[in-house]
């Protein structure tokens, strides 16, 4: 037994170590703190732009509600708590694969695609300022969409950075997973109202396209 805990410790220590390396490792490269820089543009722009709407709204201006085939046919469910859950999960899963994986050169690569989706996002809900969904009244509880200000709906951050993730990972168990947290959203977002069909359908293409752009221009340089 006392053999079975020294092995188990030493092979925990090994492992902390290795950890510390890796994180050492990582900080030396320029790269993670490029992909970390726009990473934090990117969500600062976000919140730039939802106050931005919010501003515009307290000026008597209204954003336009618009119809919706599928939400205009399915009920309503008051389960937005589940799209912030999941999509925690999803970054939560993400984050171990780099370490289960050890994948840990990946991970400037993961912080500038996320950092350019986001980037994006905070462009185009000013470019397109439409209201949120008819019967969406605004997540509940702790989350409250991660941020006070619940304005700008196209596209889908939520499902956006969740399918890039997706995308993301190369392992089929983790991949599996992070497409059911995913289509957990999807179907979330559907039933609460959060964002139209529309939103949700341009998150997975936008994910793709700057996944698939990424791929092109950055992934040897940020990897290697």
């Amino acid at each position: 037994m006392k053999l079975k805990i020294i092995f188990y410790k030493n092979k925990l220590i090994l492992k902390l170590k290795e950890l510390q390396a890796e994180f050492l490792s990582l900080l030396k490269n320029k790269y993670f703190y490029l992909g970390a820089a726009v990473l934090f543009g990117g969500t600062q722009l976000n919140f730039f732009s939802q106050n931005y709407l919010l501003q515009y709204t307290k000026n008597n201006s209204n954003l336009p509600v618009l119809s919706d085939l599928i939400l205009d046919n399915i009920p309503l469910w008051d389960i937005d708590y589940l799209y912030d859950i999941f999509s925690l999960v999803s970054l939560a899963a993400v984050i171990f694969y780099l370490i289960h994986r050890r994948k840990y050169k990946l991970i400037p690569y993961l912080l500038l695609l996320s950092g350019i989706f986001q980037s994006v996002r905070g462009i185009f809900i000013v470019l397109t300022p439409i209201g949120n969904p008819p019967g969406f009244d605004g997540t509940d509880g702790i989350f409250n969409g991660f941020s006070m200000i619940e304005l700008g709906v196209y596209p889908s951050g939520h499902v956006g950075i969740s399918f890039l993730y997706f995308l993301f990972a190369e392992d089929k168990l983790y991949k599996y997973f992070l497409l059911i947290c995913v289509l957990i959203i999807i179907f979330a977002l559907f039933l609460s109202r959060g964002h139209y069909t529309i939103d949700i359908l341009s998150g997975i293409f936008f994910a793709y396209a700057i996944k698939s752009f990424g791929d092109k221009h950055f992934y040897e340089k940020l990897t290697s």
